[in-house]
């Protein structure tokens, strides 16, 4: 029984889900239940995605689903044993602050997800060339299941959740290039919604009209004046429009729009992992 784990920054969640509806090989859906799976819960009920909110502790290990399978002679084609499941692990958004922080527990709940998984795909970039070596570091015989992070058609490790959404390294550069002559945030539809809890609002200052004073005097000095929305084609976080223009009038902030985002990525890495634990 193939089970692909799928361990994702939250601010990917509408990628997941599309991934989930677009594919009618899966059988089943475990969401780990954490602090963070809420609106992706209410995102797949919305999209009417079956789908089971475990515990890590309720879920079944591999080793004994494929163990039962072997002993059962009853066991063919379409059984319980032939099922295909995805299992989604989401991680907050604030290890974005602190690149070690972050390396370390993408590291440990990989460990974590090992004994669940036939392979392990990891919905994250290099973000801050903290994880470019995740894949090399978990080979090996002692590693029971491959790990694979987000790669580009040219091979290459994505920089972070924007360069997977535009297509990858040379469509970011691009895009970077577009907007060199100002400071400017690069939102896709989850980022809307989530910029808060990125930025930390709340540790600024306890009072969130002074937390938000000094996050404006922090775009003088940096010279940040544009909010670009990166539009992805998917519709699962509602109120795009509206996120934008909240976040541009409480800064003061020029908007800029793009229609350059896609699936591409996370639908190519997300094939080539499960031919690979079918393969196994």
């Amino acid at each position: 029984m193939p089970v692909m784990s799928i361990l994702s920054c939250k601010i990917m969640q509408d990628e997941i889900v599309w991934i989930l509806e677009n594919d009618p090989a899966i059988d089943e859906v475990i969401v780990v239940e954490n602090e963070n799976i809420q609106e992706f819960s209410g995102k797949l009920n919305k999209v009417n995605l079956q789908h089971k909110i475990l515990p890590i502790e309720n879920i079944p290990l591999l080793s004994e689903i494929n163990s039962e399978c072997v002993k059962n002679s009853e066991c063919v084609k379409n059984s319980e044993c032939e099922k295909y499941t995805v299992l989604i692990y989401l991680m907050e958004l604030g290890l974005h602050k602190n690149p070690k922080d972050l390396k370390n527990k993408v590291y440990e709940t990989v460990e974590l997800l090992t004994p669940f998984s036939s392979g392990i795909l990891v919905f994250y970039g290099l973000c801050g060339n903290v994880l470019g070596n995740i894949e090399t570091d978990f080979e090996g015989k002692s590693f029971p299941c491959p790990v694979r992070i987000l790669k580009d058609r040219k091979n290459r490790i994505v920089d972070d959740c924007i360069g997977a959404t535009v297509g990858g390294m040379d469509n970011y550069l691009s895009l970077l290039k577009s907007v060199g002559d100002a400071g400017t945030y690069l939102f896709t539809p989850m980022y809307s919604k989530g910029w808060r809890e990125f930025f930390e609002l709340d540790k600024l200052h306890k009072d969130p009209a002074k937390a938000l004073k000094m996050m404006k005097k922090t775009h003088e000095i940096i010279g940040y004046k544009r909010v670009a929305k990166i539009n992805t084609g998917l519709e699962y976080t509602e109120n795009f429009d509206d996120s934008i223009r909240e976040f541009a009038e409480l800064f003061d902030f020029e908007i800029l729009e793009f229609n350059n985002g896609n699936q591409e990525i996370f639908e190519d890495c997300y094939g080539k992992m499960k031919v690979e634990i079918k393969n196994k």
